[in-house]
């Protein structure tokens, strides 16, 4: 129940947040491709007991187009965990997606998926600690034909001042993420290329405590029309 607690109340700022930058369109400048992007993230997991193999992990997720709070993403995503070996995690889960439109307009559009992933992790000497993800989506958008999706990401953290990171830890973390549609086809003549998007992170991290840590960074998102820079800060929660 405390580990509950924990996480609404990391939900419940995050759409404190969320509801502080919605403030109407006429009283902002309009966000452009060329301004930089702000990404704020939670992201927690948990097993339901200590030497439970089962748990839960999900993340939230207020994007904005700039720092004057145009809507970009809204982002809600949560699933069941299984790990069949200490460095492997299996989830299956959902996700819900509302996309605000760049610029002066108000329109959004929403998504859910469905989402299956597996997560190795190895560790390289004594710091280096790498994570391999792959993720397949399942995906129903407003106004497209049904589609499918491939995502591929490297991560990797490397503690300054300690071998793992804990409460007082000062980390590097990188990654990076390609996406690859499956459907090309999407509806009404409409069609996607078969490369989707990449993201390439670097940041700075903090240990706040033995499960907890922060991390701010700059991602640059790379798709076929638009790259566009995107400042993140995000908080990591281990149950």
């Amino acid at each position: 129940m405390r580990n509950g607690a924990k996480v609404a109340a990391s939900l419940a700022a995050l759409l404190i947040l969320a509801f502080i930058t919605s403030t109407p369109r006429s009283a902002r400048a309009d966000a452009t491709e060329d301004s930089l992007g702000v990404w704020n993230m939670y992201f927690f997991s948990l097993r339901f007991a200590d030497e439970s193999r089962w748990g839960v992990q999900g993340d939230a997720q207020l994007r904005l187009w700039d720092f004057e709070g145009d809507l970009e993403q809204l982002l809600l995503r949560a699933g069941l965990t299984y790990s069949p070996a200490e460095n492997v995690i299996l989830t299956l889960g959902g996700a819900n997606v509302t996309t605000g439109e760049l610029g002066a307009g108000d329109a959004t559009v929403n998504e859910s998926r469905i989402y299956q992933e597996a997560l190795l992790s190895q560790t390289l000497g004594a710091r280096v600690h790498v994570r391999h993800r792959f993720r397949s989506e399942q995906r129903w958008n407003e106004d497209q034909d049904f589609r499918t999706r491939y995502r591929y990401a490297l991560f990797i953290n490397v503690p300054l001042n300690s071998e793992v990171v804990t409460r007082g830890t000062v980390y590097v973390a990188l990654y990076n993420e390609v996406f690859i549609n499956g459907e090309r086809d999407i509806g009404e003549g409409r069609s996607v290329e078969f490369f989707d998007r990449n993201r390439l992170y670097g940041a700075l991290g903090y240990g706040l405590n033995e499960n907890t840590a922060l991390q701010l960074g700059y991602m640059l998102q790379t798709t076929n029309a638009l790259q566009k820079g995107q400042m993140q800060l995000s908080v990591h929660q281990t149950f």
